[in-house]
């Protein structure tokens, strides 16, 4: 049986059932607070500085799905990272590393790039909720990710390669009846490569490439080209899993919802390019008048995820499920 060749180019707070406020409380009342007393906001003091609970609560929040009874020992764990935090910060201090160079440049550009992100949070915030006609689109228009999705069982080989050998590669490639024989081939030729195996879910697939496997069948394989060489992508295997609309929704709503808050940021950062003066200095004007105006960098790149909120499935759930260990 030859493998199909199939040409491709490579160009490609959550919270979960507990509110800040409730949180808030439960770490109030560990702390002693009650019903007509004034709780304390002290968790813990490291020699003459304090912990809040209001910091224990901030990194509280950035953990997802953590449960109601999950709570009071994450915060006792969370305390006791904030402690040893405190005592690192405490001696880098007495070792005045607070004002090295590169310490204060890392300061400010966090500095920085956490209050432009509040300003794109700010922005976001006016985005419209999608509606059901927008997310029953969205799922009736990608049926790889959803009615048909799939699991696959994915082997990568990355060739190194010179220009010229490239023919005799996809030559070989589309005449071996397994790839067990190419890459048999490839040994006896000296050519490198690394090879690697992989279970992924449809959505856990790059857009671009998803496009391409959900076409393929079991056994068949795609090329992408590589600077060094080729990359060759063989489909081993594949298994059926598809999700409903009702198990969809949510994360569809929320991935819709995602997008138009970037297209709002992006429509923001363009006029405020427009109206601002930028002017370029010594190599960088010579590279800007060659190159087009960059997409805003607050914006992240878009990613097929709906179907994996929906489904709850990670890559162990996955691997059982096809009998790989």
């Amino acid at each position: 049986m030859n493998l199909k060749r199939k040409r491709f180019n490579c160009n490609g707070f959550r919270w979960a059932g507990l509110t800040a406020a409730t949180v808030v409380a439960i770490g109030l009342a560990a702390c002693g607070g009650g019903s007509g007393a004034k709780a304390s906001q002290t968790a813990a003091k490291v020699n003459k500085e304090e912990i809040t609970v209001h910091q224990i609560n901030y990194v509280l929040q950035r953990q997802p799905n953590i449960k109601k009874e999950q709570v009071e020992p994450a915060s006792r764990q969370v305390l006791e990272r904030l402690i040893d935090q405190e005592l690192l910060v405490q001696k880098a201090q007495d070792l005045k590393l607070d004002r090295d160079p590169r310490v204060v440049q890392q300061i400010e550009t966090a500095k920085r790039e956490i209050i432009a992100r509040a300003y794109a949070e700010r922005l976001g915030e006016k985005a419209t909720k999608p509606s059901e006609e927008d997310v029953s689109k969205y799922f009736n228009e990608n049926p790889a990710l959803f009615t048909e999705r799939r699991v696959y069982n994915v082997q990568e080989l990355n060739i190194e390669a010179k220009p010229e050998q490239l023919e005799g590669i996809r030559s070989h490639l589309t005449d071996a009846k397994t790839l067990t024989e190419f890459v048999e081939y490839l040994k006896a030729s000296d050519i490198k490569f690394v090879g690697t195996q992989s279970v992924r879910a449809a959505e856990q697939v790059a857009a671009g490439s998803l496009r391409i496997l959900s076409k393929m069948k079991d056994g068949q394989h795609f090329e992408a080209p590589m600077p060094n060489g080729v990359m060759v992508v063989y489909l081993a295997g594949s298994r059926v899993q598809p999700v409903t609309l009702e198990q969809a929704r949510p994360a569809i709503e929320g991935f819709l919802l995602g997008q138009r808050r970037m297209e709002l940021i992006t429509k923001d950062v363009k006029a405020m390019r427009d109206n601002a003066k930028i002017e370029y200095v010594g190599k960088f004007a010579e590279a800007a008048a060659s190159s087009p105006t960059p997409a805003p960098a607050l914006t992240p790149d878009p990613v097929t995820e709906p179907a994996s909120s929906a489904t709850g499935l990670d890559n162990s759930t996955i691997s059982k499920g096809l009998g790989i260990k």
